[in-house]
């Protein structure tokens, strides 16, 4: 299996972003911004999905075309996690879809994972001493990936969305329309999840989690 690393550096390159800025017009800006974020966006979305890729690429393609045509004046920055929480707004609604389609068999069904409900729990935020490094040097990118779809869909946001998108714990709440303390709970939990999954991989850090 081929390596690649992760970068967690994705801030567009900013001679080009200024470029754009001053008097480009907004299709030029999109077409920028559709080339810096879609490839990301897809992988987040195909891991929310368990890799239904046509799902993925309408989730992703409809989110696009709502930010264009609700915020076309905003800046690229600003484009940003607008939309991540436009993005976010779509999976859930296919998420009820699927229950609504799926509820016939709903007898059969677990209950939600305790995961899944936006509780908070003291920690401290992970983001400053940044674990998730730890987990890019050990593993490949579709290692992780596969990893990634284990989790519970809030902590597959969480992580995302801070290791992957590089967002803050104040905008990733936002996005995710929870509270920061939700986040870091989602985000704690995704890092000790994948952390145990990919432990066969490095046996020094496998089974540790001392944060």
């Amino acid at each position: 299996m081929t390596g690649y690393s992760i970068s967690m550096d994705r801030t567009p390159n900013e001679t080009k972003k200024c470029e754009l800025q001053q008097g480009a017009s907004v299709e030029q800006r999109l077409r920028f911004f559709m080339q810096d974020v879609t490839g990301r966006a897809l992988v987040m979305m195909e891991t929310a999905t368990q890799n239904q890729q046509g799902i993925a690429m309408d989730l992703v393609q409809e989110a696009f075309i709502a930010l264009h045509r609700a915020y076309p004046d905003r800046t690229l920055d600003e484009w940003y996690p607008l939309f991540y929480t436009i993005l976010n707004h779509k999976l859930q609604d296919w998420r009820r879809k699927e229950k609504r389609q799926s509820s016939l068999f709903s007898f059969f069904k677990k209950s939600s994972s305790e995961d899944e409900i936006d509780e908070e729990i003291n920690i401290p935020d992970e983001h400053q001493i940044e674990p998730s490094t730890e987990l890019v040097q050990i593993a490949t990118i579709e290692e992780i990936k596969e990893a990634i779809q284990h989790l519970p869909i809030r902590q597959q946001q969480a992580f995302m969305l801070r290791a992957w998108e590089g967002f803050n714990t104040q905008t990733t709440a936002q996005i995710m329309q929870c509270s920061e303390g939700s986040v870091k709970t989602h985000y704690h939990r995704a890092i000790q999840g994948l952390r145990q999954t990919l432990s066969h991989l490095h046996p020094v850090h496998g089974g540790s989690s001392h944060e």
